[in-house]
């Protein structure tokens, strides 16, 4: 009845989640998120660390397991470290155990992973570098409108003629904003434009993974973006993905529920080996 720790450490923001893991039962105890915004994330990756083992109501030293994920290999007290693309998997199937496919978009890149009923890794592809697909591309966006990053959603749904902009470059397509905005285009007709261009690029990616026959999880900070969901049910359609597309309220810990609990996974495969070797 291990207790783990997951931490994932992305450019945009630092997930913590603490479980409790015996047998099928998965708990989480305590999880938080925070942005980085200019702050060295290692660093508030081990203050968040500390507030979370705190909040669940445990001392450091309970944790039988820490496990990172994302940029997180190099906290000093890590127990153990696993590619994000296996956590967000992982946390895919924790979120929505009919998952067999989730379609991570963060800060800086996307990716459509297919994974199979245990959250194990069948197929994955990634956006290229060009970063007009990221969190990172629509961040700059908002700010150049003057926008919140949480209103992006809203006001993207708010739209009643998307403009469409440059899919292939984040530099081209925020000439088209530029050109938008002295043009009067309104910033929800922008913003959907954005979002349309976005979920047609990452539909395709999802196509390149081969037929998924389950729920296609969105995870990743963008997951949490009401105009980019209903965008991507929308372009999922138009793709003719039959596979249906979700959200989650908790889609932004995904890699670091996934990392807590492959660490569990880990911890007590150690421990059975561990046992072995003194019987023998």
């Amino acid at each position: 009845m291990p207790i783990t720790a997951g931490i994932d450490v992305g450019t945009g923001a630092v997930k913590v989640a603490v479980f409790d893991v015996n047998g099928d039962t998965e708990t989480c105890l305590a999880k938080r998120v925070e942005r980085v915004r200019q702050r060295d994330p290692l660093k508030l990756a081990a203050q968040i660390y500390n507030d979370v083992v705190k909040a669940a109501g445990l001392a450091r030293n309970d944790i039988a397991y820490c496990a990172t994920t994302g940029e997180g290999e190099s906290l000093d007290f890590h127990t153990g470290h696993f590619y994000s693309m296996t956590t967000h998997a992982r946390g895919a199937i924790y979120l929505r155990p009919d998952s067999r496919a989730a379609l991570d978009v963060g800060a800086l890149h996307g990716r459509a992973i297919r994974l199979d009923e245990r959250g194990k890794v069948l197929n994955y592809k990634m956006t290229s570098q060009c970063a007009s697909g990221s969190g990172q591309f629509l961040e700059n966006i908002a700010r150049y409108l003057g926008i919140a990053q949480d209103e992006i959603g809203s006001l993207s749904r708010q739209s009643d003629n998307p403009e469409k902009v440059s899919g292939i470059c984040a530099v081209l397509a925020e000439t088209d904003v530029i050109n938008m905005v002295s043009r009067g285009i309104t910033a929800p007709n922008i913003l959907k434009g954005i979002h349309e261009s976005m979920a047609d690029r990452l539909a395709k990616l999802l196509k390149t993974i081969g037929t998924v026959d389950g729920v296609i999880q969105m995870t990743g900070g963008l997951a949490l973006d009401a105009g980019l969901v209903e965008a991507m049910k929308e372009a999922t359609e138009r793709a003719k993905i039959t596979a249906p597309i979700e959200s989650h309220p908790d889609a932004i810990f995904a890699g670091a529920f996934g990392a807590a609990l492959w660490g569990a996974f880990r911890h007590e495969k150690l421990a059975r080996m561990a046992e072995q070797a003194r019987a023998a």
